[in-house]
């Protein structure tokens, strides 16, 4: 699983120019691309603890690692929901109708949320390979533990992203807003897991029905994701 920039640097919570500083004097493994920087997962991760780095949140989460929220896939997509056949360009205004109707948040906080999410950079895409990526808010926001949400959009047509991972146009989204900016890294790591499994991908290949989509992130919540 390759990562871009912005994910590593998500992950160990740091600025972009920090991880871009690893990369000219600590010896970050990366792969340059079309004058971009590439990462995967297992050498940074290998990178990292050689060097005591503590990345243990987001893409570069282990694998078997305790979460500390409570919240369940199954639920936030429920949540969120599925909405297929969506062109791309119309992308921002399915995912402002997907945050007026989150439930757990006050009618103004949906605004607040739904025009960030509409404007200009309103939203990192963060795409993450295979056609997949993890749209969310690019501001933090803090709804509370009821709250949040995963939704699946399905595009008729692929987006044309700058930062796409490999040439499989990104037509599969999975826009979240999490309950809580500490809770971000903790989803981000989740849907990552989720997607490296494969059940999901395979689900959404076939045009599986909204019951068994469901199923899949409750049967990955039940297998011991959750505390």
């Amino acid at each position: 699983m390759y990562l871009n920039l912005i994910q590593i640097a998500e992950s160990f919570g740091v600025s972009e120019k920090v991880v871009q500083d690893w990369i000219r004097n600590e010896g970050m493994p990366h792969t340059p691309d079309r004058g971009r920087e590439l990462f995967d997962r297992e050498q940074v991760a290998e990178w990292a603890a050689e060097r005591g780095l503590a990345a243990r949140a987001g893409f570069l989460a282990p694998q078997a690692a305790g979460l500390g929220t409570t919240f369940q896939l199954g639920a936030l997509l429920r949540n969120g929901g599925i909405w297929r056949d969506i062109a791309a360009a119309d992308a921002p205004a399915v995912f402002e109708r997907i945050v007026n109707g989150m439930p757990g948040a006050t009618a103004p906080v949906r605004k607040l949320i739904g025009q960030r999410v509409r404007a200009e950079g309103g939203v990192t895409m963060a795409p993450v390979g295979g056609g997949f990526a993890l749209p969310h808010p690019s501001a933090r926001v803090t709804l509370g533990r009821d709250s949040g949400l995963v939704a699946l959009v399905l595009l008729r047509d692929g987006l044309p992203l700058a930062e796409a991972i490999d040439d499989v146009p990104v037509d599969r989204l999975l826009f979240f807003i999490a309950p809580s900016p500490r809770a971000h890294l903790d989803l981000v790591a989740r849907l990552s897991r989720l997607l490296g499994r494969g059940g999901l991908r395979e689900a959404i290949a076939r045009g599986a029905e909204e019951a068994e989509i469901f199923g899949v992130a409750d049967a990955f919540d039940a297998e011991g994701h959750i505390r």
